[in-house]
């Protein structure tokens, strides 16, 4: 039952998402896009200040690579549903499209297939003890889900990320961020990675797209620019 609320809440978040995305697709688009570029930037930012204020005046923020670290590991879960949404993500389709159209298609869709499966299973695992998987001795943590539920209920800080003294005394927070707060993007980009891969595997099986990867991006290229030294 602990863990009932937060798969409640990604599953709002999926939907939400689906719904949204039906009615303003540009708008969605944009979203994703603005999110990753804030997190780039503001990992740039900080590291960019930091080499400045360590080197310039022998001073620097404590927690900048805690935080950085953090940031780049949104930037990463975030990024492959956005990946493998718009079919960006590098992959080996040489040998795939040998194959005759059907046996093409049901291969695509075989991979799309364990990509959601792969995020499925890293977001709770424990429905594996249905194959007979011991889970038992650590339930709480079979999964992303349950891992952040962990951290939620236990409110355990980060290393060296504090909260400001303005909010630590506005707010009554504690000192240290809490690691739950860090990782809530790991089950939420997790969630959001079964969610696309399972529109892949709808687009596949429809004929909207042929693979969830960007395999042939190279050859695409080649070929649109054949022309341009000539020019």
């Amino acid at each position: 039952m602990e863990l009932l609320w937060p798969s409640l809440a990604l599953i709002a978040l999926v939907a939400v998402l689906f719904f949204a995305e039906r009615r303003y697709p540009a708008a969605v688009g944009r979203l994703e896009e603005n999110v990753l570029s804030l997190l780039l930037a503001a990992i740039t930012f900080v590291s960019f200040t930091q080499v400045v204020a360590r080197y310039g005046f022998n001073s620097g923020w404590q927690g900048a690579l805690e935080f950085t670290r953090i940031a780049f590991a949104w930037l990463i879960l975030f990024g492959m549903s956005y990946g493998v949404k718009n079919g960006i993500h590098l992959g080996v389709d040489a040998f795939v499209r040998l194959m005759p159209k059907p046996a093409f298609r049901i291969v695509a869709i075989f991979g799309a297939l364990c990509t959601f499966l792969y995020a499925f299973i890293l977001l709770y695992a424990g429905w594996l003890a249905l194959l007979g998987a011991d889970v038992s001795t650590n339930w709480r943590q079979t999964g992303a889900i349950g891992y952040w539920t962990f951290m939620f209920d236990r409110g355990t800080g980060l290393d060296d990320l504090r909260y400001p003294m303005w909010m630590q005394e506005t707010f009554g927070l504690q000192d240290r961020v809490q690691r739950w707060v860090a990782y809530l993007m790991l089950p939420v980009g997790l969630a959001l990675l079964a969610f696309r891969s399972l529109q892949g595997i709808i687009a596949i099986y429809r004929g909207e797209r042929e693979l969830i990867i960007a395999g042939h991006e190279a050859e695409d290229l080649v070929s649109e620019n054949r022309d341009a030294l000539k020019e």
